[in-house]
């Protein structure tokens, strides 16, 4: 009977490696495979339907000749940069929200609406808010006397024009995030820094904001990865347009790819795309390591 139990507890470190199995086969299949089967791709010369052409490197050198991608690239890079203020405004939001008032569900609620809707709903609603014609945005500036702004027809402004209707659910993203972290803080530690006579500023620095480092980290990383992949507002409010001015990263990938019959070069473009996405939340979790041992 001994010499059964043991030999059982001797097979226990496979338990958790039999459940996960199912589920790294999934993963393999559906995103690592992927992943090099399209970088890959990106080393081919291919119309996606007949036989594939090595042309080793040449898809990348044309793409960091090809001005079209350098303004996505950059276009890209607004995107990051603007869209990082989810982080803090979701983080204000909760920190508002966060209180036991009088219908403060049903404000809530409110906050909440913008990330249950469709991308591409979100798209409409702001190409009608934006519209010269007849749109929101141009009777609040007419009664300032402002002329119409044609935002999504202005080469300078659609792209922010397009950042700012992203930002809508994303703030509401990160505001969930964030209020799930505020209610699991530890009481025994807020109490004890209100007994030491910390509040305001210094209770939210020295002592909420370090407990909510691991959903700080997954509002960083689905913000990146949002920014990063930005497609259905584009494809919505511009298509790309006016001339290519608001192009990102993944939709030139779907115009080459897709209408252009270059499956190979929307690969390298991918490919780049990943690359960038990797970097950047490796450099994050890097630094949030570091902070934790420091």
């Amino acid at each position: 009977m001994v010499h059964e139990l043991s030999g059982t507890r001797r097979w226990h470190w496979l338990n958790p490696w039999l459940f996960l199995l199912p589920a790294a086969i999934m993963f393999s299949v559906y995103v690592i495979f992927p992943i090099f089967q399209s970088i890959w791709i990106s080393f081919h010369e291919w119309d996606g339907i007949g036989d594939k052409v090595f042309i080793g490197f040449d898809n990348y050198r044309e793409l960091f000749d090809d001005n079209r991608f350098w303004t996505a690239l950059i276009n890209n890079i607004l995107w990051l940069v603007f869209y990082m203020l989810a982080v803090p405004i979701g983080l204000g939001v909760a920190l508002f929200l966060n209180q036991q008032v009088l219908g403060i569900r049903a404000v809530k609620s409110l906050f909440f609406f913008p990330f249950v809707i469709s991308q591409v709903i979100v798209g409409v609603v702001f190409t009608w808010f934006y519209d010269p014609s007849y749109g929101l945005l141009q009777r609040f500036l007419a009664i300032f006397g402002a002329g119409p702004i044609p935002v999504l027809a202005d080469e300078t402004l659609a792209t922010y024009g397009i950042i700012v209707a992203g930002l809508w659910p994303q703030i509401a993203y990160t505001m969930i995030l964030y209020l799930t972290g505020l209610n699991n803080l530890n009481p025994d530690q807020i109490e004890a820094a209100r007994m030491d006579g910390a509040h305001g500023w210094t209770m939210l620095t020295k002592v909420i904001l370090p407990q909510l480092r691991p959903a700080t980290f997954i509002a960083i990383v689905v913000t990146v990865v949002g920014a990063l992949r930005s497609f259905d507002l584009v494809a919505t409010m511009t298509g790309g347009g006016p001339w290519g001015s608001s192009n990102v990263l993944a939709f030139f990938m779907y115009e080459q790819a897709i209408f252009s019959y270059r499956m190979g070069y929307g690969a390298a473009i991918a490919t780049v795309l990943f690359l960038i996405m990797l970097i950047y939340i490796a450099f994050f979790l890097w630094r949030m390591l570091q902070a934790e041992r420091g």
